[in-house]
């Protein structure tokens, strides 16, 4: 039997990542009968089914998933390999876009150094990603990949580098009665209302930086919703409430109207670098690993 065609495999791998006919075949700006042949053609080559489908919904048969997990990494890697030797042959050139969120710190400017000491062709362009909406425009394609603040939870987008874990502080202002204190725990921040961030971004972030219980269960006061964190400390001066921040901002942005106290009991706050799994270019991959060879060798 003859072995399958790469369009076959394309098809099959849509729709084991997509779960859903209509919007494998609008991945590959295939038909969604085109996408059903496909796939009754690999069944075919393979013997056996690869995919159970109702009304309701789709799903892998065990040998599909035996499938998937075996051919997902080759395919990869072949299309990477293609990818990178193209780019090659031509150098890689054009522009890199990545955004930041906040301050663009230290480990990140040395992996835009190394990008582009790596990569004297491509230029890299620096965009400030809004607070409020972390991961817009990655989705929108208005930059190739970002730095945000974690965590990130969109099947979407592909997690790379994790880094800069910094312990938390709470802003106030120093007349508030905590500005007062060498430090407070969570269970403290019942008495504080938290300042949250308002727009685009998904809840589950938004509630990551102004939680609305204590890790003992105590409601926190919910503060006003800001757009940006200038907005924000702007709101902490006049005494509207308390916001949460990694020590390296709160050093950043220091003010004498401002108390940066640390907090206890809460997860340090980390970077991260995603993009956009259908927009992924060797460029992006370049930058990827700078900034993993960066954060590695920062530890």
């Amino acid at each position: 039997m003859s072995n399958p065609e790469i369009r076959e495999l394309e098809a099959f791998l849509a729709l084991a990542d997509e779960l859903h006919f209509g919007r494998a075949g609008e991945r590959l700006y295939l038909s969604q009968s085109r996408i059903s042949q496909l796939l009754r053609a690999l069944e075919s080559r393979i013997g056996g089914r690869l995919v159970d489908r109702t009304s309701r919904r789709v799903r892998l048969t065990p040998l599909g998933e035996r499938l998937h997990a075996g051919l997902r990494p080759a395919f990869d890697a072949i299309v990477e390999t293609i990818d990178e030797v193209r780019e090659a042959a031509r150098g890689v050139g054009g522009v890199f876009r990545v955004g930041f969120q906040g301050t663009a710190n230290d480990p990140f400017m040395r992996a835009v150094t190394a990008f582009r000491d790596g990569h004297p062709h491509c230029a890299a362009e620096i965009v400030e990603i809004p607070l409020s909406d972390p991961f817009g425009a990655v989705h929108r394609g208005e930059v190739d990949a970002a730095v945000v603040l974690m965590p990130v939870r969109d099947d979407a987008l592909v997690l790379g580098a994790v880094f800069s874990a910094r312990p938390l502080t709470l802003a106030v202002s120093d007349r508030h009665p905590y500005a007062r204190r060498p430090g407070v725990d969570a269970e403290d921040l019942a008495g504080c209302p938290l300042i949250g961030v308002s727009g685009a971004a998904p809840e589950y972030w938004r509630l990551a930086q102004a939680p609305v219980v204590t890790p003992g269960g105590r409601a926190i006061p919910a503060g006003p919703a800001v757009g940006s964190l200038q907005e924000g400390l702007a709101l902490v001066r006049a005494g509207r409430g308390g916001m949460l921040l990694c020590d390296p901002t709160a050093d950043y942005y220091g003010s004498h109207a401002v108390t940066f106290v640390p907090v206890a009991g809460l997860p340090e706050s980390s970077l991260a670098l995603v993009w956009h799994r259908n927009l992924e270019t060797a460029r992006t991959r370049g930058f990827a690993r700078a900034l993993a060879d960066v954060t590695e060798a920062t530890g």
